[in-house]
């Protein structure tokens, strides 16, 4: 042993035995509670917050189904009515609305709402088939304006400046920037829901998005630039295709290429869509490819049947619809990683149903190329549901479960060695990695992050023993190029920037204590020989320095503590309780940070609070989220690694 770990090994001793049985009691607590949540077949599902925006979108898609087939009406007016009444009931004090019925009123959210209330309005008004059409301004004066949307158009006024359609456009082309993947899509509805004027001079605000490039061989959309992510092509071919429809190009040339494409380009959207008609599992954009289709005159077509059959399905009885069906994989993995000990070894671990877990994520892996992002044979997706699309994050997670689940026998072997390989190949030439496709772009949602690759790292480093030799030189190679990307992205004040989570009253709504919790866990996994101590030491100073006054930890500074944000720093440091060279002071701060931020996870587990997740979630496009089972999941994360760190050692 050498002189740093006898120093830190007699540091345990510091934390006294009515600490130590604290911790140990609230760990068996949330290890009890997160059992409990498992289905009959003990995996996790979890569930989603309720989406405003999600709902907007589904009650806007089913009204100009209707349009296009009255006898739908009898069906789908029902749940069309509660998705309105779901989204009245939750409007915000200051007229507008969030993402989830936590979060503050955002500019997307509370257009799209804006846009599907205003529909209901013209719905009313319009009957017959065809696109509802708006008044006119002489039409609209005198007559009586409810009093949601009255607010509503208050607080857009506030942001915009004015409801004229030009600063509505430039105020949701601003949030987004270059990346067209969203602000397209809510434009779209505006204009089909008559907020962006009348008939064809609406259009003028919504640029053409290139749909007949989907007639293309798949594999040059990488090299092609799109504005759209990677996710993003059905999107992008139905959309285009009713702004083609509705307001086609003046060019006699594009126009005549697109009505040629239109048919490939349709069936391409069919070979998309996965069976159950639900693009991704994603509410929205199955919203946006039904609109559009439906107000393209091509409601009757079998993507938009099943896409509108998806949305009936996954309405909630509360007449809400989440941001996504599930999280299935991503949350099964989470919980086992969480609930895996740190001392012992996976042979003595008695994890219910244990082996049942490893064959349902087995059942999970990929095995034939996907058609949605071409992806390769060997990954996970974050859903067990036929809308998911293997991705980094989920792969990743998969692998560490799998190896903490069961014995490795020849089947998970090769599952664990196969999804090494996604992982080895999806590295970008950056060192880092992307979420679905290597080299595809440049925008946010596709460029390599520092969470999924130190994601990445833990997954390789806790495989490379049972990998065959040119896989381990491989996954060498890798984590050098990887832990080089991170040091590079690594900020001045010592954190990492994360992809899919952020904070909502972080100034640029991120969350760099989520994406720094995470970089600091994987890098203490390294080797001594590729463990980047100085930023692992900057890094932890920052977590110290974050500490709320009442021993929490929040996603931005001064911020209410959460368990999810509060479990994710005590674990990264407990976890840099055992690694971390430091000085005796330094040892002693950290052991007074871990103390008060225990103390306060002890608490928030013994009341319970873990009913009250937070919404750090990032989704596609910046939409916000919580997960019922997050504040569990990483309360029980912390207090496994923390029982750890402050046991006493023979």
């Amino acid at each position: 042993m050498n002189s740093l770990q006898s120093r830190h090994d007699a540091t345990r001793w510091d934390f006294d035995a009515a600490f130590r049985t604290r911790i140990e009691q609230a760990r068996a607590l949330a290890t009890e509670a997160l059992l409990r949540a498992r289905n009959a077949d003990g995996t996790w599902t979890g569930e989603l917050s309720a989406s405003a925006l999600s709902t907007a979108t589904a009650v806007t898609a089913l009204t100009l189904m209707i349009r296009s087939d009255p006898a739908a009406a009898a069906r789908l007016g029902p749940l069309i009515e509660r998705g309105y009444r779901w989204l009245i009931a939750h409007q915000n004090a200051d007229g507008g609305w969030g993402d989830t019925v936590e979060s503050r009123s955002n500019i997307s959210t509370t257009t799209l709402v804006w846009a599907a209330c205003g529909l209901k309005e013209l719905a009313a008004e319009n009957v017959g088939r065809g696109l509802p059409t708006p008044p006119s301004p002489e039409k609209r004066r005198g007559r009586e304006t409810p009093p949601y949307i009255e607010t509503a158009e208050r607080w857009l006024t506030r942001e915009c400046g004015t409801l004229d359609p030009d600063a509505l456009v430039r105020a949701i082309e601003q949030r987004y920037g270059e990346d067209r993947t969203f602000s397209i899509p809510i434009l779209t509805m505006c204009a089909l829901c008559g907020r962006l004027g009348r008939g064809a001079e609406a259009w003028r605000h919504v640029r053409q998005l290139p749909f007949e490039v989907a007639a293309l061989p798949q594999r040059w959309f990488g090299a092609l630039q799109l504005p759209v992510v990677s996710y993003a092509l059905p999107a992008l071919i139905a959309i285009g295709h009713v702004r083609h429809a509705l307001r086609p190009t003046r060019n006699p040339l594009a126009r005549a290429l697109r009505d040629r494409c239109r048919a490939r380009t349709l069936r391409k959207l069919g070979e998309l869509q996965p069976p159950n008609g639900g693009f991704l599992e994603a509410t929205p954009l199955t919203s946006f490819v039904v609109m559009s289709l439906a107000a393209a005159g091509l409601g009757p077509h079998e993507v938009a049947q099943r896409g509108a059959k998806f949305l009936e399905l996954s309405a909630r009885p509360d007449g809400s619809w989440p941001i996504d069906t599930n999280l299935a994989t991503w949350v099964t993995t989470l919980s086992v990683n969480a609930l895996a000990p740190v001392a012992t070894s996976v042979s003595e671990w008695t994890l219910p149903h244990s082996r049942a877990i490893a064959d349902w994520l087995l059942r999970q892996q990929f095995r034939a190329e996907h058609p949605y992002t071409l992806a390769a044979p060997g990954g996970w997706a974050w859903t067990n549901l036929p809308g998911g699309v293997p991705d980094a994050d989920d792969t990743a997670g998969a692998i560490l479960a799998l190896q903490n689940l069961a014995g490795i026998d020849p089947a998970v072997q090769e599952a664990i060695a196969a999804g090494v390989t996604w992982l080895l190949d999806l590295q970008n030439r950056d060192g880092g990695m992307p979420t679905f496709c290597r080299g595809w772009g440049r925008l946010p949602f596709d460029r390599s992050s520092p969470d999924i690759t130190a994601h990445a790292i833990r997954a390789w480093t806790a495989a490379r023993g049972i990998l065959p030799q040119s896989l381990q030189a491989r996954v060498d190679r890798a984590r050098v190029r990887a832990v080089g990307f991170l040091r590079r992205e690594q900020q001045p004040d010592g954190t990492w920037i994360p992809l899919w989570f952020g904070h909502q009253e972080h100034a640029r709504e991120e969350n760099p204590l989520y994406g720094t919790a995470r970089v600091v866990s994987a890098l203490r996994d390294l080797p001594q020989d590729l463990s980047p101590g100085d930023s692992i030491a900057r890094a932890v100073r920052w977590l110290i320095a974050q500490q709320n006054p009442e021993g929490g930890w929040s996603g931005a500074t001064g911020a209410r503590s959460s368990m999810e944000e509060t479990g994710l720093a005590v674990e990264a440091l407990a976890d840099a309780w055992r690694s971390v060279a430091s000085t005796p002071e330094e040892q002693g701060r950290l052991r007074e940070v871990l103390a008060r931020g225990g103390a306060w996870l002890c608490a928030a587990v013994e009341q319970p609070q873990w009913d009250k997740p937070a919404p750090i979630g990032f989704y596609f496009a910046k939409l916000w989220y919580h997960e019922r089972l997050y504040p569990l999941i990483f309360a029980a994360g912390a207090l496994t690694r923390l029982a750890d760190a402050v046991a006493p050692r023979p």
